[in-house]
């Protein structure tokens, strides 16, 4: 036992490990800190390119161990000489990918995080029960006779830079509208549409295409074009497929495909933020006040 704890006491001093009874609540957070950011940062490895450039890199720090252990003294001078190269030759082959990060970081709430209190609510949420209803409409219909469609339905993310690539529409949302506008050889039924809150917003919208080499190869540019909006905003995106009719959801970065029409209203009633507490709270207070008026005429 004193060798074991002779050997725990050495590492710690080693390493620099405090001791239990020396840890406090600032150790606590900054362990805290750091274990959210290497879990997001093995995420968005986990879904980048980044994966197979890190799975080389993983092999070639094995590779130097085996060279330390051996004392291969020649390969340990090219490495040393090459890491600061590596480092920027890193950075120039992942930027597409460490700019998409740094825009994602930029657009998460904190305060929303650890307190999720939304005072620009209202009592329908971010839309109402009928605009869920008539988008699903719509896309049931459109995927009835195969008519190709790209709907965007925008949360808290500002998607203006995309609205300003079409044309800026001011209409409330509804299946008729939303038909025409994709419907075959209309001015406005290429590219996608913006809904915002209970408004068509914008129409002819370009969107980035994702790079996302998991996607099926039978996916074309409209499905690409769905999934890419849903990786860099927080909109989920509905995509009626012109070839087979069948209807989908993009919805950060995932798709979901071989959607009905209940599918779509569920997927849209999960980003509605609509106050459900304060709906239950009026049901109580109705039931109470029906409790106090019986008591009375009793």
């Amino acid at each position: 036992m004193e060798q074991i704890r002779e050997f725990i006491e050495n590492s710690q001093t080693t390493l620099h490990i405090p001791k239990l009874e020396n840890i406090g609540v600032i150790d606590i957070l900054e362990i805290t800190i750091i274990s959210w950011m290497v879990y997001h940062i093995l995420v968005w490895i986990r879904n980048t390119r980044a994966w197979f450039l890190m799975r080389g890199v993983v092999s070639i720090m094995v590779m130097l161990v085996i060279a330390v252990l051996l004392e291969m003294n020649t390969i340990l001078w090219i490495a040393q000489n090459v890491v600061y190269v590596a480092v920027f030759a890193f950075i120039v082959v992942l930027q597409p990918e460490l700019r998409k990060a740094l825009e994602t970081l930029g657009k998460k709430s904190f305060i929303k995080t650890f307190l999720p209190v939304d005072f620009g609510r209202t009592e329908e949420g971010l839309f109402s029960d009928h605009t869920i209803r008539e988008i699903a409409k719509a896309a049931v219909e459109m995927g009835k006779v195969k008519t190709g469609a790209l709907i965007v339905v925008g949360q808290d993310d500002n998607l203006s830079e995309f609205e300003s690539t079409g044309i800026i529409l001011d209409g409330i949302v509804s299946s008729q509208l939303l038909i025409n506008i994709f419907e075959h050889n209309t001015p406005l039924h290429d590219g996608a549409v913006i809904v915002r809150g209970n408004r068509i917003t914008a129409a002819t919208c370009y969107l980035p295409l994702s790079d996302n080499q998991r996607l099926s190869k039978d996916l074309g540019t409209r499905h690409r074009a769905g999934v890419g909006i849903s990786e860099v905003t927080d909109a989920l995106t509905i995509i009626v497929s012109e070839e087979t009719g069948k209807i989908s959801i993009a919805y950060q970065g995932t798709l979901h495909r071989g959607l009905r029409g209940e599918d779509i209203e569920r997927h849209l009633s999960g980003i509605q933020n609509k106050p459900v507490e304060d709906t239950n709270k009026r049901k109580l207070f109705k039931s109470k006040g029906k409790q106090v008026s019986g008591k009375k005429q009793s």
